[in-house]
């Protein structure tokens, strides 16, 4: 009897074995990015069709091949991904990367790998995942049915503060949202409010920055006719007019101490007064609020009251700037293209390879506001259905186009600017156009035009010939 259940307790750990070894090769055949394992000496051992379908090739033609021949990854001879994830000793996620296909073509992609270590540690292979960028939509990470935010990005950092949208929905906490101007403040106080259970009743935005003291006061609380100078009838302000939902005040440290009073007061009871009458009133409304200043700094400077602050900062949620995640920019760039031709008939459909390199070395001050207008430019300029690198504004095609315009020294400042900072960082591209915010090959293209000597070492850790990929 013993003996019996043990051949079955046998046969059915086999059955479960098998099963297991079908769905994760179903799982490999059906994910939606690319995935290929390569061996020690990095040649690949297999390749889903998502990648084939990427690179237009047959799993016999890339088989026992070397990872860096059939991928022709831009950044395969001098920043393995592979290479840098052994280095690090942990996964690299999300490297901007192209596909240089032999026809000349370029393929954007978002690039992450992981080494395969056996049971001693020994390093016996990797594996490595890619999403063609091309095939994104509009929409969080370009997903179906993701959170209908509007704001799109493949950026983990982005996504995860993307993802506490319906959690911070569903409370009534005051959340202030920071970054820098153009970052999409407005567009995730909007997403906040659409997935509440406020989202049926008013979105009530005020721009605190584009009125004057004398009209904000007005604008936030209303007024009773004859309260001043051309109030001619009751107004009932933008709180009456937020009634059972959402107020965003966009531009908060820009509201003058003696409304900001006002404004301590309505946010703790929910109570005010029209200008011009002594009725209380009370009124049911979320706030939401936004700023790119450094509301800390303004309280020490006596320039933001420090109740006030505290009052607004229950949550807070900093959005990141668009150099922060370059990955963005090709999501952005063919959104906007899509927008454009859509709305206007000319059918714009890309750009070049050299245009997605400019427009990745900028620092975007403006951040997803600025490359919008890039692209309108380039959109007007462009015949269609490619824009190319002449089509875009003077300042954005590089260093050689800037100093043909620009004052001699303006070249040798922004020389110099780069070697203090490639010194700082032990003369590292990656680490250099990390802390830049730009890619590492607009950063060589920068040396190279700049004529920037290097040292004959770049602080990466150096290894034996033999060790390399």
């Amino acid at each position: 009897m013993a003996k019996h259940r043990s051949q079955t307790d046998r046969e059915d750990r086999d059955r479960r074995d098998e099963r297991q070894r079908e769905l994760t090769a179903w799982a490999f055949r059906s994910a939606a990015d690319g995935v290929y394992v390569v061996d020690e000496q990095r040649r690949i051992l297999a390749m889903n069709p998502a990648a084939l379908r990427t690179l237009g090739k047959r799993l016999d033609e890339v088989l026992g091949k070397p990872c860096h021949d059939v991928l022709r990854l831009n950044i395969c001879r001098e920043d393995c991904a592979l290479r840098a994830a052994r280095d690090a000793g942990e996964p690299i996620v999300n490297r901007p990367a192209e596909i240089l296909h032999r026809d000349g073509r370029r393929t954007q992609t978002i690039l992450s790998s992981a080494v395969l270590r056996d049971d001693d540690g020994r390093d016996v292979g990797g594996v490595e995942t890619f999403r063609d960028l091309s095939r994104v939509r509009p929409g969080l990470g370009g997903r179906p049915g993701d959170l209908p935010t509007g704001i799109l990005t493949v950026d983990p950092g982005m996504r995860e503060l993307l993802e506490l949208v319906p959690t911070l929905a569903a409370s009534e906490s005051c959340i202030l949202l920071t970054g820098e101007t153009g970052t999409g403040k407005s567009l995730l106080a909007r997403a906040i409010h659409d997935q509440s259970p406020r989202s049926a009743r008013p979105f009530v935005t005020v721009n605190c920055a584009a009125l004057p003291e004398s009209l904000l006061e007005s604008e936030l609380f209303g007024y009773r006719a004859g309260a001043f100078t051309g109030a001619s009838r009751d107004r009932p302000g933008r709180i009456a007019a937020a009634e059972g939902g959402t107020m965003f005040l966009d531009e908060i440290g820009d509201i003058p101490l003696p409304i900001q009073v006002k404004l301590l007061r309505f946010l703790q009871d929910r109570s005010y007064e029209r200008l011009g009458d002594d009725t209380t009133r009370l009124a049911d409304v979320r706030v939401l609020v936004a700023t790119h200043r450094d509301l800390g700094a303004m309280v020490a400077r006596g320039e933001f009251r420090q109740d006030l602050y505290y009052r607004i900062n229950v949550i807070n949620l900093k959005l990141p700037a668009l150099r922060e995640r370059p990955a963005d920019i090709p999501l952005l760039v063919e959104r906007f293209l899509e927008s454009f031709s859509n709305r206007r008939g000319k059918q714009v459909t890309g750009v070049t390879a050299e245009v997605l390199d400019a427009l990745q070395g900028l620092a975007y001050r403006g951040n997803v506001r600025e490359l919008e207008n890039i692209i309108e430019h380039a959109y007007v300029l462009c015949p269609g259905p490619t824009v190319e690198l002449a089509h875009l504004p003077p300042r954005v095609r590089g260093p050689a186009a800037v100093a043909s315009t620009r004052p001699a020294n303006l070249r040798e400042n922004e020389a110099a600017f780069l070697r203090e900072e490639l010194a700082r960082h032990g003369w590292n591209r990656t680490e250099t156009a990390a802390a830049l915010g730009m890619h590492r090959t607009t950063l060589q293209r920068k040396i190279r035009d700049l004529r920037i000597d290097l040292p004959a070492t770049d602080g990466r850790r150096r290894r034996d010939r033999t060790d390399e990929p």
